[in-house]
């Protein structure tokens, strides 16, 4: 059923009693801080509030309990100065503290009346939009008490079929797992649910910023008075309800309803903001830039949004230099390949995706005795994704990119390392674009999903049964405080501009770094590279100085032992590049392994070559992995029970043994796949 109460139902006697609890702060750009509260009562009765300011640990900061009620309605402010309060920060960024406001109305016989509680915390949050210094549009970013945040994170959609079933402490573990993948924002897509208060409550304790759209999603609604009354109603629930959370960063008036307006050619006249859209064929329109702006400046100081993607300026919602932007040419649309990511670029990318099967332990779940359909073209197979046209999608950038097989362990395999280097590539690159003030050109990405709300196969980097697939543990490499990146391109040039038959192609290496900290990082730069058919090997590094809370470019060159080609028939070396960032006392800060692509092409060195070990530590919770050889895409995997690894689609060189953590492992004989384990 669709309709009908599902949330907990309660009767509630009382004279008079608080029918709203407004709290709102203002946190100036110098950090001092204004805390207002008002409440109003159900009846106008002559009596007294008391209204106090109780910091974390429950002590009292400031108190009033004289506030008359007898109008029906008070309000009282309060003023600190700078650091007289904590301020509350984004996860990464600082610590969330969190207060609680308690009110308590009593009538003029001093005899108890009501009483509420709300949690609050202090931060300012702005969207800025402003031009940028050499590239054209606006930027589209978040800035929390003045410190210019990179937003990583995921779309999250209801958390399972049957809501009811969504208790505390599975809300705890999806938003956990986001926290540990070093990701800092969560959008709760317009598709779903405004989510339970819980989900929210916890979104404020780890310190997760929520982008949060209006239940409109990818359709086209209607705007007759009687339902624009039922729109209002839960409008004004839903930002009354949210509106204390700290963590709630956006409205968003719905997901991809102009964007569908777009595609079906409706009445969509941007630079048309007086008319009255409810007699246009799109007047949904009414809903996003009337009704709920309105609501959400009369109860909130929320930031508001028409839509998500929404450009702004007049341009429709695929323009890439405003706003936010949901970029599915990788995957739907165009079907681009994932490494033009750099060119696919938005302000803000608040969708992006790439499907995957999830753990070969939840698909024998929904085969159960099926053992006849364990095969990945099987009926019962596809009836578990439900995406469009997902075999076409899904064979295209397999084929593309990897020798695949279609046993069902295989392609598993397969598919989620895919999705793993599709989804890394995208935050690498989006993340070199956040270069410094001024060169915000992407400030966030939110990969389309973290969550499955059945077991499936979908664009969810971590499965129903809260199993991580290998993607997740690529973003959060990707995410984490320092990281570095590289890409390579190859260069023609004609030495006569007036014919193409003589040329020279050589492959341009570029290497940068990031830091998320607010202070610049003096590292060293280490880059090896690797001929796979060889014994060849090339190593430099260089001291480099990290910019703070940007990325910095690093090195551009031909790429190491690869010779000019001037033929196109000439086949390139297989040659690997690791870079790695080393602090002062030799310590790994970041790493990162690049490959030549497509990795089809690709002639992998033998099992017996490669050489790769994986032993178990005595007290069998983790594995050292060493190897002779370059290896891609390491997933592990122990008969039985699941365990939790630190790391997984894992790439290494020699001379650099990494060490995973396997929690739950109890010393058990270890699975192995990589790319090209098959070649004996």
């Amino acid at each position: 059923m669709t309709t009908g109460p599902w949330k907990p139902v309660s009767v509630q006697t009382y004279r008079n009693r608080i029918t709203e609890l407004d709290v709102r702060s203002k946190v100036s750009p110098t950090l001092d801080v204004q805390l207002s509260i008002r409440l109003e009562l159900l009846e106008k009765v002559p009596g007294t509030a008391s209204v106090t300011l109780k910091s974390p640990d429950g002590s009292m900061v400031v108190t009033d309990g004289h506030i008359s009620t007898d109008t029906g309605h008070s309000q009282i402010s309060f003023s600190f100065t700078p650091g007289e309060v904590r301020l509350w920060y984004p996860v990464g960024y600082g610590k969330q503290p969190l207060y609680t406001v308690e009110v308590e109305v009593k009538d003029h016989n001093n005899e108890f009346v009501d009483r509420k509680f709300q949690t609050i915390a202090f931060r300012r949050v702005s969207v800025i939009q402003e031009p940028l210094m050499d590239a054209q549009g606006l930027t589209f970013l978040f800035e929390i008490n003045n410190i210019r945040i990179f937003c990583g994170g995921s779309n999250w959609i209801p958390g399972d079929s049957f809501l009811t079933t969504m208790a505390p402490e599975r809300y705890r573990k999806w938003l956990q797992l986001l926290v540990d993948g070093n990701q800092n924002m969560i959008r709760v897509w317009g598709g779903g649910i405004y989510e339970a208060d819980v989900f929210y409550d916890i979104c404020d304790e780890l310190g997760i910023l929520v982008w949060q759209d209006f239940m409109f999603g990818c359709g086209q609604y209607p705007a007759y008075d009687t339902f624009l009354q039922l729109v209002q109603e839960e409008a004004e629930q839903n930002v009354k309800r949210l509106r204390h959370h700290p963590s709630v960063v956006i409205l968003a008036g719905n997901n991809e309803d102009y964007q569908v307006a777009e595609s079906l050619k409706l009445e969509l006249d941007y630079s048309d903001e007086t008319s009255d859209y409810r007699e246009t064929n799109f007047p949904g329109r009414h809903i996003y830039e009337r009704l709920l702006p309105s609501v959400v400046a009369k109860h909130s100081n929320i930031h508001y949004h028409r839509s998500s993607p929404y450009s702004g300026q007049g341009q429709p919602t695929t323009d890439r230099t405003l706003g936010d932007l949901h970029q599915w040419n990788v995957w739907h649309g165009s079907q681009e390949p994932w490494h033009n990511w750099d060119i696919l670029a938005g302000r803000f990318v608040s969708e992006f995706g790439m499907e995957a099967c999830p753990n070969i332990r939840t698909i024998d779940h929904w085969l159960g005795d099926a053992k006849d359909e364990r095969y990945p073209q099987s009926r019962m197979n596809n009836n578990h994704n439900k995406a469009s046209g997902f075999e076409r999608r899904l064979e295209l950038y397999l084929v593309e990119n990897f020798k695949h097989t279609f046993d069902m362990d295989d392609y598993v395999y397969y598919t989620q390392v895919m999705q793993a280097e599709t989804l890394a590539s995208a935050y690498r690159l989006w993340r070199r674009n956040w270069a410094g003030k001024g060169r915000e050109y992407t400030a966030g990405a939110l990969v389309w999903q973290i969550n499955d709300c059945w077991p499936v196969t979908s664009w969810a980097i971590v499965d129903y049964f809260l199993r991580p697939k290998p993607a997740y543990f690529a973003i959060a490499r990707e995410l984490q405080i320092y990281t570095v990146g590289m890409t390579r391109k190859d260069k023609i040039d004609h030495p006569d501009d007036r014919s193409a038959a003589k040329f020279a192609i050589d492959t341009i290496l570029e290497i940068w770094g990031t830091n998320s900290t607010l202070e610049q990082k003096e590292v060293t730069l280490e880059v090896t590279s690797f001929d796979l058919q060889s014994d060849w090997e090339d190593v430099w590094s260089k001291s480099v100085t990290l910019s703070p809370n940007s990325s910095t470019e690093l090195h551009k060159g031909t790429l190491p032992g690869q010779p000019t080609r001037h033929k196109q028939s000439e086949i390139p070396k297989d040659i690997i590049v690791s870079a790695r960032l080393l602090d002062a006392d030799g310590t790994i800060l970041a790493r990162y392994t690049n490959w030549p692509e497509p990795f089809k092409f690709i002639k992998f060195p033998t099992v017996k070559e490669v050489d790769l070990k994986a032993e178990v530590s005595a007290d069998g919770e983790s594995v050292v992995l060493s190897s002779k050889k370059p290896v891609k895409g390491i997933v592990l995997d122990a008969d039985g029970d699941d365990v939790a690894w630190s790391d997984q689609a894992i790439d290494l060189v020699p001379g650099d043994p990494q060490k995973i953590k396997a929690t739950g492992l109890k010393g058990r004989a270890l699975k192995v796949r990589y790319l090209g384990d098959e070649v004996n």
